[in-house]
């Protein structure tokens, strides 16, 4: 494999803490139990983001992701902080696009208007639901009102704000998914997310599983997810993403077109692409055991023969796709070693039958495991 040229970088920062666990959350989160090490965890993030820099001279950031975890639990001088050791040490595109979660249940007006003077032009909100009685079957620490009043003091401060959404949740009707969405696009928000609860293992929820919806039953909200981002003006534009026109969360984007980032933080993945190689890196999980080894971190080259699945694994969730020409673009390998899997999907019916572009048909993005699976090696 040999790349002509490297792909565009992006970080993500992992704050790893929450005030309680979800029992649906299958991240690397952790239950606060007394004050945050906020400077101490900073210290390490800018220790870690030091040791990757030999790996991205000369290279640009076009996002930051400020993920977690509940990141809003920080406080805006934090959150500062990092954003400026990350300036010091790599340069921002002009319009590059800085992202941080925010649980309604942390939310403060003083506050966001402190993320935003350090440097953050785009907030996500775990809003999940506008049903106290569903917010509570998902341990949610909030109430449908905290959900409402995070969302308006983010606007107040943010004109690029997220909303995520989940549903397919306990005893939910089609009706009730619906009206969580319709509400949710009232508030004119540029982006929602909305992702079906799944049962993951090493969770509350995969040890006691609550009654789900049925698998039908979750495709009909799905499909009244598109229908109502659909008339609100919103493009459909990933599995879970609905934007409007020109506010795409260019971040995850990164992640789907099989761009590059940095990944700091406790529990934290990145991949890094060279000139003869793609690796991936991780951190420790515990923030204590990672705060101790800062800098420190799992590296592997990632097999050119695992590297089309990789890319598809990305690449798929696309509505849209990416162009033909991405894949040898980000892989370093030749179009000619994923041809005959990509004429097997087109004949069943899986992509479309599209020179120009690697885009998945309805079919493919409803059986989306299916056609994966024809590129695993």
């Amino acid at each position: 494999m040999r790349l002509a040229a490297l792909p565009p970088l992006a970080l993500y920062a992992h704050l790893p803490w929450c005030v309680r666990k979800c029992p649906y959350c299958d991240f690397n989160s952790h239950e606060r139990s007394d004050a945050l090490p906020e400077r101490e965890y900073v210290d390490a993030l800018v220790t870690d983001l030091e040791g990757l820099l030999p790996s991205v001279w000369g290279r640009r950031l076009r996002s930051v992701f400020i993920g977690g975890g509940t990141p809003s639990l920080f406080s805006p001088e934090s959150i500062d902080r990092l954003l400026a050791a990350v300036r010091a040490r790599l340069p921002l595109e002009p319009d590059a696009e800085v992202t941080l979660e925010a649980n309604p249940g942390t939310a403060e007006a003083g506050r966001f208007r402190g993320y935003r003077g350090a440097g953050v032009n785009r907030v996500s909100l775990g809003i999940q639901s506008f049903s106290d009685g569903k917010l509570q079957a998902l341990g949610r620490i909030h109430s449908a009102d905290e959900a409402r009043r995070a969302i308006e003091m983010a606007q107040a401060a943010f004109d690029n704000v997220n909303l995520d959404l989940m549903y397919g949740l306990p005893g939910q009707t089609l009706a009730e998914a619906s009206r969580d969405v319709a509400e949710g696009l009232r508030f004119g928000t540029t982006h929602l997310s909305a992702y079906q609860l799944t049962l993951e293992p090493n969770t509350v929820f995969y040890r006691n599983p609550p009654q789900l919806p049925e698998h039908d039953a979750c495709a009909d909200m799905q499909l009244a997810v598109e229908e109502l981002t659909a008339a609100a003006g919103f493009e459909h534009y990933e599995t879970s993403a609905f934007s409007r026109p020109g506010r795409r969360c260019r971040h995850n984007l990164n992640y789907w077109e099989f761009g590059d980032y940095l990944g700091l933080g406790a529990g934290a993945h990145g991949k890094l692409s060279f000139a003869d190689r793609v690796t991936r890196h991780e951190r420790h999980k515990q923030p204590r055991e990672y705060m101790a080894g800062a800098g420190s971190l799992v590296e592997k080259t990632i097999a050119p023969r695992e590297l089309p699945f990789e890319f598809m694994l990305n690449a798929l969730r696309l509505v849209q796709g990416v162009p033909a020409e991405m894949y040898a673009a980000r892989t370093g390998l030749s179009g000619a070693t994923i041809l005959r899997k990509i004429q097997s999907a087109r004949e069943k019916g899986l992509l479309e039958d599209d020179p120009l572009r690697i885009r998945p048909t309805r079919r493919g993005r409803l059986f989306l495991n299916e056609l994966l699976q024809l590129f695993l090696d």
